[in-house]
């Protein structure tokens, strides 16, 4: 009986599903690059490169292992195009008697996969993906009944569930949350380890000439291509970051430096998202840096909570929510987005800097993400969709089922306070107290209206003005719109007019690029 096991793209693990109970002798493994996949939404080119030479070297590791791998590249002339029509064309090659696959991150990816049987009169069998630490049943077990679906209590019980920074059944340190203590501001002389650069190898320079030819017209610079491919390359990041970045990951995790794109951030959720590095043993190891005393427990317990906790919890609301999720926009943002987006071409340097970064690296870190990206774009009532694209086209660690519940859920509030407890909106002063960007912007953090003064401060205001209806009894947020409601009428008739002038400019901003495809 031969068993065709098709892998995706970010499928890189040895020990997957859909490879349990293999047979080296009779079933074959179907990996595929197809255009599709890189085009459905335009990604940063070092994002492709980044997928495709890690397969190309996935498939060299299960090849030197004795499996039977058929493997299809992007520029095969005979290629499809497509995960159907690849899979189509290798049961002409094989013929199979059926098909074992593991469950994509991606609603429109399991759309396909439940349509393979039809399509192909094969059996196909779909299994759920266990490299994550919370399955499917458990989620929705924890959520069943609750009002609120709170992060913090989901991450308390996966605390419980596989005994991370556990002291029997209390939390290590006797609080389950150091988040208070990881948010000092931003200092020039910080000292900044760099995350592993890999020089990259023959395979994956082969890939970076194709993605140059072939995707020129996409977002991003495509070199200097410093990531691993590699499950040795990851794991060799995940070294430094431990020996070098962990111990000051805590204190300055929020923080943003100009000119300085990862900080102590570890830069390790490419690796991980991919298949590369286990969430669990990457979580053990950073206990154990804890326990042996070479890293303070703010910063294990702030770094594990983003893997244990939050990548749990969003894969989790992603799924029980269903694949209506990415349409929902409650404050009902209906903006274009902005072109600078895509150039970075922007006079408000916070902006500037992190979408500059982001072109260049194909990563910006959470605080960039949450408090520039996503807090301009609330703030400013971008359409919700235009954003989760852009999202999901920039970064190398993006997925659907950890993108979209970050950026519509926690950075826009478009599924209406499901994920967050509050928008978060800010002004001018929190990225002050946080970076050292305002320094060098040619727009003034300190003034409030007009046109010298920083549009993060008076955008802020006409969003608590837009959306007063929703905020009004938000426990979080509500301060802000009794502050509104106490401004006198010539405070208020500033910031309309100014945040109309700036809305004025983007306007004429969007007609001038309506023809652009970016």
């Amino acid at each position: 009986m031969t068993v065709l096991r098709f892998l995706l793209g970010d499928q890189l693990t040895p020990a997957l599903s859909a490879l349990e109970g293999a047979d080296r002798e009779t079933d074959i493994i179907l990996v595929v690059e197809v255009a599709d996949e890189t085009t459905y939404v335009r990604h940063h080119k070092k994002k492709i490169a980044f997928v495709l030479a890690a397969m190309r070297r996935f498939a060299d590791r299960l090849k030197a292992d004795g499996w039977r791998v058929d493997y299809v590249k992007l520029d095969d002339p005979l290629n499809a195009g497509s995960f159907t029509g690849e899979l189509v064309r290798a049961i002409a090659r094989h013929s199979p008697d059926r098909i074992v696959t593991t469950e994509a991150g991606e609603h429109r990816v399991i759309a396909m996969q439940r349509s393979w049987a039809d399509a192909t009169g094969v059996p196909v069998e779909i299994r759920e993906d266990d490299r994550f630490l919370c399955s499917h049943a458990r989620f929705n077990r924890w959520a069943e009944g609750r009002n609120k679906l709170l992060m913090e209590d989901f991450y308390r019980e996966m605390r419980r569930h596989t005994g991370l920074l556990m002291e029997g059944d209390k939390p290590a340190g006797g609080r389950w949350n150091l988040d208070k203590d990881n948010r000092k501001p931003a200092r020039s002389d910080l000292f900044t380890p760099q995350p592993l650069h890999v020089e990259p190898d023959a395979e994956t320079q082969a890939v970076l000439e194709l993605v140059g030819a072939r995707f020129a017209g996409h977002f991003g610079e495509l070199e200097p291509f410093w990531l691993g491919v590699t499950q040795a390359d990851a794991e060799a990041a995940l070294d430094v970051f431990m020996d070098q970045a962990l111990p000051g990951f805590g204190d300055a995790q929020d923080a943003m430096l100009q000119g300085q794109s990862f900080l102590f951030h570890s830069v390790l959720s490419p690796y991980i998202n991919i298949g590369l590095l286990d969430p669990l043993e990457v979580c053990r190891r950073a206990e154990l840096e804890w326990r042996a005393g070479r890293a303070p427990l703010n910063a294990v317990e702030g770094f594990i909570r983003q893997i244990l906790g939050w990548r749990e919890y969003v894969r989790g609301i992603y799924f029980r929510e269903g694949a209506d999720y990415v349409g929902r926009n409650a404050l009902q943002a209906t903006r274009p987005l902005p072109s600078f987006y895509w150039t970075g071409e922007t006079e408000m340097n916070c902006l500037h800097q992190c979408i500059s970064e982001t072109r260049a690296n194909a990563y910006a870190h959470h605080i960039q993400r949450l408090m520039l990206t996503g807090n301009f774009a609330l703030i400013a009532g971008i359409d919700p969709q235009q954003v989760h694209v852009w999202y999901l086209s920039v970064y190398a660690d993006a997925y659907e089922w950890v993108e979209a519940p970050n950026t519509l859920g926690m950075s826009l509030y478009a599924d209406g306070g499901l994920l967050a407890s509050k928008p978060y909106a800010a002004g001018g002063a929190y990225i002050n107290r946080m970076s050292d960007y305002c320094g060098g912007c040619r727009y003034d953090v300190r003034r409030k209206t007009g046109p010298e003064a920083c549009p993060f401060n008076y955008l802020y205001w006409n969003f608590i003005r837009r959306n007063e209806a929703h905020i009004a009894g938000n426990a979080r947020l509500g301060f802000a719109v009794s502050t509104w409601r106490k401004m006198t009428a010539e405070q208020q008739a500033d910031v309309e007019a100014s945040a109309a002038a700036f809305f004025g400019a983007l306007a004429k901003d969007a007609d001038a690029h309506a023809d652009r495809s970016w």
